[in-house]
C-alpha cells in the first residue's frame, strides 16, 4: 500500500494597491519568476492562519497587513509545490495552499533589505485591461489559437466564446480565472511548458509566476472585481480624502473597464457611501474639485451595498 504524501499547509498573500490609477500587487522574487508572499504553517508555532500570515508578509515584505479577508484553498493534485521546500519538507510533499486577498491605500516602496516591490497586475494579466477599448492581443493573438485548439470540439469552443467575449459573446470582467486556466489549458501561457516540461509556447502572453501564483492572483481578481459590486471593500484603497473623479479610477482600474460618469455618480449618491468635505483639491493645475471621504460607521450600520459600475456604452 503506498503511503500517503507529507501535506504542507502554506499561505499566500495577495495584496492589492492603487497607484497614479494602476491596480498593483505586492510580489517577491523566486528565482527568476515573480511569486506572490508565501509561508509555511506551522500548528505549534501558529496560533491562527492569520496571525502566521501576517508573520510571513512581515518577514518576507516588510509591510504590515491592514484588511485581510480569506479568498481561497488551493489543494489539487499534482499542482507545482517548489514551496515545499521553504519549510524543510521531504520530497514529494503535498502543499495545500490557503490564498488571502489584503488591500491597503498605502502603495510606499518596500524598506531597504527586502526584494518585495509592486508590479502592475496587468503585467500577468494584459488581456484584462479594457479601458481604453478591447486589448488588440485577444482577436489577433489569442483568438486564432484558441480556435485551433478547440477546433472540431464544440464543449472547448464554447468556452473559448464565453471567456473571451468572443463572435459577439459580451465580456465578464469577473471571469479572470476563468480565462487563465482556459489558457493554460490550452498551453498558451508558459506556466503549462514549464510544469509539463514542453517546449515554451509560441507568444508570451503576460509574465509567468513561480509555482501556481498566477492562478491564485487570477482567482484574487476575479473576487474583489465581484465584491465591489456587493460590499463597499474599494474604500479600503483610498485615501482618507479622495476626489470623486480619483474613486472612479480606481473602480475603473480594478475592472479594467471604463465606466459612465454620470450614472456612476449618480449611483454613487443613492448610496450614502460618501460625503462632501467641504475641502477642495488643489495642486492639480486643473480645476479644484471636491474632496470626499467614507462614510464608514453609517457603512457598518447599515450593511452598505457595493458601488454600481456602469460601463461607458462602448464598452
Amino acid at each position: 500500500m503506498r503511503s500517503a504524501s507529507p501535506l504542507l499547509i502554506g499561505l499566500s498573500a495577495v495584496m492589492v494597491a492603487i497607484q497614479d490609477d494602476m491596480p498593483l500587487v505586492l510580489v517577491t522574487r523566486r528565482g527568476s519568476e515573480d511569486a506572490l508572499p508565501f509561508g509555511p504553517f506551522h500548528p505549534d508555532k501558529h496560533r491562527t492562519f492569520d496571525l502566521s500570515l501576517r508573520g510571513w508578509v512581515r518577514e518576507q515584505t516588510g509591510f504590515e497587513l491592514g484588511y485581510v479577508e480569506q479568498l481561497y484553498t488551493f489543494g489539487d493534485r499534482d499542482r507545482e509545490t517548489p514551496e515545499a521546500t521553504l519549510a524543510g519538507a521531504p520530497p514529494h510533499s503535498r502543499v495545500i495552499s490557503v490564498g488571502y486577498l489584503a488591500l491597503t491605500p498605502d502603495a510606499r516602496p518596500a524598506e531597504a533589505g527586502f526584494e518585495a516591490r509592486w508590479q502592475n497586475w496587468y503585467r500577468y494579466f494584459p488581456w484584462e485591461d479594457h479601458r481604453n477599448g478591447r486589448p488588440a492581443l485577444i482577436d489577433n493573438q489569442i483568438a486564432p489559437r484558441l480556435f485551433t485548439w478547440a477546433a472540431g470540439k464544440e464543449l472547448r469552443l464554447e468556452r473559448a466564446k464565453i471567456a473571451f467575449g468572443l463572435d459577439g459573446a459580451r465580456w465578464a470582467e469577473e471571469r479572470v480565472l476563468d480565462r487563465y486556466e482556459l489558457l493554460y489549458e490550452a498551453g498558451l501561457v508558459a506556466e503549462c511548458a514549464r510544469d509539463a516540461n514542453l517546449a515554451e509556447p509560441d507568444i508570451a502572453l503576460g509574465e509567468a509566476m513561480a509555482s501556481d501564483h498566477r492562478r491564485i492572483l487570477a482567482t484574487a481578481i476575479s473576487r474583489l472585481r465581484g465584491k465591489i459590486k456587493y460590499r463597499p471593500v474599494v474604500f479600503e484603497l483610498m485615501p482618507e480624502r479622495f476626489t470623486l473623479s480619483a474613486l472612479q479610477r480606481t473602480v475603473e482600474g480594478i475592472l479594467g473597464l471604463g465606466l459612465h460618469t454620470q450614472n456612476f455618480r449618480r449611483a454613487l449618491d443613492k448610496t450614502g457611501l460618501v460625503t462632501g468635505t467641504g475641502a477642495m483639491e488643489t495642486g492639480t493645475g486643473g480645476r479644484p474639485a471636491e474632496l470626499y471621504r467614507f462614510c464608514r460607521d453609517q457603512a457598518i450600520s447599515t450593511g452598505a451595498p457595493g458601488l454600481s459600475t456602469p460601463r461607458r456604452s462602448a464598452d
